[in-house]
């Protein structure tokens, strides 16, 4: 019989799981798959320097003194700059040096801006321990344009101005001794130009002189 018991009282056995049982239900396909990653927001542009005029005694007399050839006396986050013409940045230092006691000259730089028509940015940087005061004058140049050599106002400019030449590739008008100062003289190229490559070097003067392939 269909539900007689084996000797010892044991009933006979279900069957194995599963056979004749209905499978599980699958997930919905859907809730099954993540959403896709949203695309990535594009960067953001660097903010514009958010500089305001510079009103104090000295931005006044050095606009009076040379009217025009200052173009404007600005200060961002309690930094001091005046933006000259070209031909007026040295006769500002001068006058800064010799009646304004800002007779140290901390730096000499640039910056690249390659699609502008006035490519460069060059930045003097001097500093008064009287006033313990730090300001900056700057001027736009031209691609090719020599301004003036800063050395007869400041000896230290010798050097500054032969780092800014080797770096940028400015050349500076009246310059005692123009030469590379941090890179081999024979190198090709201006490292801090923006069109010089991050990667970029001279693989010729390394095969030349270090007798290796690359340096990268």
């Amino acid at each position: 019989m269909a539900d007689e018991q084996k000797p010892g009282g044991s009933e006979v056995p279900s069957p194995p799981a599963g056979e004749g049982a209905k499978p599980p239900a699958k997930p919905a396909a859907d809730a099954a798959k993540p959403a896709p990653p949203k695309p990535a927001a594009p960067p953001k542009p660097p903010a514009t320097m958010a500089a305001t005029p510079w009103d104090s005694d000295l931005a006044r007399e050095v606009k009076a003194r040379f009217g025009d050839g200052v173009l404007a006396a600005s200060t961002y986050l309690g930094q001091d700059f005046v933006l000259t013409k070209p031909e007026s940045a040295v006769p500002v230092l001068e006058y800064l040096k010799l009646e304004a006691d800002f007779d140290y000259l901390v730096d000499i730089t640039a910056v690249d801006w390659p699609k502008r028509a006035e490519r460069f940015d060059l930045v003097y940087i001097v500093y008064s321990f009287p006033h313990n005061q730090r300001i900056r004058i700057k001027t736009q140049i031209v691609d090719g344009f020599e301004p003036r050599t800063a050395t007869g106002v400041h000896l230290t400019a010798n050097w500054l101005e032969r780092e800014v030449f080797d770096m940028f590739g400015i050349r500076f008008a009246g310059h005692p001794d123009l030469r590379r100062i941090l890179m081999p003289e024979d190198w090709q190229g201006y490292p801090l130009r923006k069109d010089y490559g991050i990667l970029q070097q001279d693989v010729r003067w390394v095969q030349e002189n270090l007798g290796i392939e690359s340096g990268q």
